[in-house]
Parts: structure tokens; C-alpha cells; sequence
């Protein structure tokens, strides 16, 4: 098993600085250095664990075909047609970015009040240090930009002003005797420099309060892609239209490495006939303990 560095997350030009963030607790920027793994077949949850040969952007693409975009007439069939056949690897880890704080709620609805297409993510954590064992008892946490690109506890670093209180669009919660955490969100919007996108760390070990956790240790800081034809017709769909601010492609994002699943592309179904109705988003998510 070898050692490559994380990919960085470019600098990004806002008003506001991290440090100005408003939330329970101080922000503490961790950086972790991504490990490949392979060689183990494993099927969980129904759900299999994309295989990946290096996590290094050149090489990946080299080594591997450019994966099939996640869509809802194939989402299904994907999942169980190719379990049988994949390779168990981490999944590729990269910057947290500068809109992380810690502390974040234990939940399963991270909405708010925030307007936006529903997300409802179902995502499953494997150990590939336990040959890729469900890793129960584990803390995801997610956290992303509202419809207009803003952050809570950054509002105005992306150039929209609006009620800031700190929480909204983040949490967390604890994985099942499955490795599986079901989290509800809206379709995150987009903002200069980067393509929509997710943050997600797992962490271990942490002491649970009575809406919040204390402790742990976080063990995989990745991020979680979308479909780049969906979300182009999401962004064009109001209340994401209101955005005029420039967007990236998932083509041309500087962290995502076009690396499928194990980059955190998720695997979308629609449920319901138009975009607004919103999606499933699901994903093995492969951490080393």
C-alpha cells in the first residue's frame, strides 16, 4: 500500500475569511494524505465498492475508461450488476476547504429553512483495513453551499448576503450495524472556482451529546460529486438560477480526477419525472481505520 499526497483545493476569492465563521465550536482544518487500497472483493449493503488503480489524477486516467454518468434509468442496475466484479479501494481523499467548522449537529435532515431540490443520500462506509467490513458506529458528516453558493457561518464570501446562522446545509450521523447513514439535503448550488460538490468527513470515536458530538478522531475527508448533465439542468431551474455567478464543470473542477465512484460521483435516481422533484444519492465510501 502506497502514499500520495491529497490534492488541493484551489484558492478561492471571497469577502470573507474562514476564520469569521459563527458556530458552536472553533474551526480546526485537517489535512490527510490519501492510501490506495485493493485487491479485496467486497459486495455490502447491495452496494459495491468502485475499484480505482491510483488516486494520483494522472494515473487514473491512464489506467481506467471514463466511467458512465450516473443517471436513474441506471442507477439500479449498476449497483447490482457490477458487485460481483469490483475491487474494494479508499475512496480518493482530498482538501476539507475553507468552509468547514467543527461541531456539526447529529441529524438526519440538514435542510432548514434553505429552498433547494431534495437529496436523499444513503451512503455506506467500509473499512478496507477489516477487508472492507461495514464500519458501524461512525460519524458522516456532510456540508455544502445553499442554492446561491453560500455557506453557513461564510455568508457573503461568495458574494450574496443573507440571514446567517451557522448550521444550515451541515450534519451528521451515525453509521448503522451496516456502515449505512441516510441523510436528507437540498442539490447544492455553485460559486466561483469549483463544481458542485459536497464535503464529507468520517469520523471515529466520537461522544454524542444531546444534538451535537464531542471528540473522535476523523479517519476520511473526501468530497461528493454530481452528474454533470443533471446539474446543469438543476442550475438553470430556479431558485438556482437566481445565481449568476460563474460556474465550473465537473469536467474542469481541480478536485474531482474523473475517477467515478472512487472520486465520489454519486450514483442519482430521480424521484420523480421532473428535476425539481428531486433525487437518491448513494455511494459506498471506502475509509482505511
Amino acid at each position: 500500500m502506497t502514499e500520495t499526497p491529497a490534492r488541493h483545493e484551489q484558492p478561492e476569492q471571497h469577502g470573507n475569511t474562514p476564520g469569521a465563521g459563527a458556530h458552536r465550536r472553533d474551526k480546526s482544518v485537517q489535512r490527510r494524505r490519501v492510501l490506495i487500497g485493493g485487491g479485496t472483493v467486497a459486495v455490502v449493503g447491495g452496494l459495491a465498492v468502485a475499484g480505482i488503480a491510483s488516486a494520483d489524477p494522472t494515473s487514473a486516467k491512464k489506467s481506467k475508461p471514463k466511467p458512465t454518468k450516473s443517471t436513474s434509468a441506471s442507477a439500479s442496475a449498476s449497483a447490482s450488476t457490477s458487485a460481483t466484479t469490483t475491487v474494494c479501494t479508499l475512496n480518493a481523499e482530498v482538501t476539507e476547504g475553507p468552509y468547514s467548522l467543527d461541531g456539526a449537529l447529529v441529524r438526519e435532515d440538514i435542510r432548514e429553512d434553505k429552498e433547494g431540490f431534495e437529496v436523499r443520500y444513503t451512503l455506506t462506509v467500509v473499512d478496507v483495513a477489516d477487508d472492507c467490513a461495514p464500519l458501524a458506529g461512525a460519524l458522516v458528516e456532510l456540508w455544502h453551499c445553499d442554492s446561491l453558493g453560500e455557506y453557513s457561518g461564510f455568508v457573503g464570501g461568495n458574494g450574496h448576503e443573507e440571514e446567517d446562522n451557522g448550521t444550515f446545509l451541515r450534519g451528521g450521523q451515525i453509521t448503522d450495524a451496516d456502515g449505512q447513514v441516510n441523510i436528507t439535503s437540498i442539490w447544492p448550488g455553485h460559486y466561483i472556482s469549483r463544481a458542485v460538490h459536497v464535503h464529507m468527513r468520517v469520523h471515529t470515536d466520537v461522544t454524542l451529546t444531546d444534538d451535537s458530538y464531542t471528540g473522535g478522531e476523523v479517519i476520511h475527508t473526501g468530497q461528493l460529486f454530481f452528474d454533470e448533465d443533471i446539474n446543469t439542468e438543476i442550475q438553470a431551474t430556479s431558485p438556482y438560477s437566481a445565481n449568476t455567478t460563474q460556474e465550473t464543470l465537473l469536467s474542469n473542477d481541480s478536485i474531482y480526477d474523473d475517477g467515478g465512484a472512487s472520486s465520489g460521483l454519486l450514483t442519482l435516481t430521480a424521484l420523480g419525472s421532473s428535476v425539481s422533484d428531486g433525487y437518491t444519492a448513494t455511494l459506498t465510501v471506502g475509509v482505511d481505520s
